[in-house]
């Protein structure tokens, strides 16, 4: 019989990227970085014009970031130690949406804080490669956790048997993005370790 299976994001659920890269806008590019509530791509300001960053640079800069700044992202709280409980009787696989030439520096980039675990890169929408990786590990109980709603909703189309937990370990944007629990797309929404490693490891021995 397959072991359980748990497939986690990376950026705010084991490790802080947005307030790095806020604070590497500001620094290096004179940018100010709020969501606020704004989607992503319209939550950047030039601080000489307060003229709003578009798309395109948007996500150039985001590259930029991942290219040069992986090594300065910091651990979640309790996401570490968390991640190592679980795999005492369960598979972990990391699904992050970055281009796939950066794998291995994200996998490395993991293993430096003491995660060691497959990672698989993803780049829009989560649920189709979810589902391969689901099929892949032939896991008969899996849980996919994520910080964005988007996600949950791709994931509940593919795989609605996965259990799905919205997590974001990040303070300062948490409030601000959509619930996928209160959209009905995710079983639960939990935003600490201390609370979600209690539900993930019921819900991965059956008692949903």
């Amino acid at each position: 019989m397959s072991r359980p299976l748990v497939i986690t994001d990376c950026d705010e659920v084991l490790l802080h990227m947005v307030r790095h890269f806020s604070d590497w806008l500001d620094t290096e590019h004179d940018i100010a970085f709020s969501l606020n509530g704004n989607p992503f791509v319209q939550s950047m300001t030039r601080r000489q014009s307060n003229e709003v960053i578009g798309e395109k640079e948007v996500w150039s800069l985001l590259g930029g970031f991942f290219d040069t700044q992986m090594g300065k992202q910091t651990v979640i709280p309790g996401a570490v130690e968390a991640i190592t409980e679980l795999q005492r009787d369960a598979d972990v696989v990391v699904l992050t949406n970055l281009v796939d030439h950066r794998n291995e520096a994200r996998r490395a980039q993991l293993l430096d804080v003491g995660i060691t675990a497959p990672v698989y890169t993803n780049q829009g929408p989560k649920g189709a490669a979810l589902q391969s990786i689901v099929e892949e590990h032939g896991a008969s109980r899996a849980i996919f956790i994520d910080d964005l709603a988007q996600h949950h909703a791709s994931a509940a189309k593919h795989t609605p048997h996965v259990h799905r937990l919205h997590f974001c370990g990040e303070p300062a944007i948490a409030p601000h993005i959509p619930c996928a629990h209160e959209a009905g797309h995710a079983n639960a929404r939990i935003d600490s370790w201390a609370e979600a490693l209690p539900w993930i490891q019921k819900t991965l021995h059956g008692d949903d």
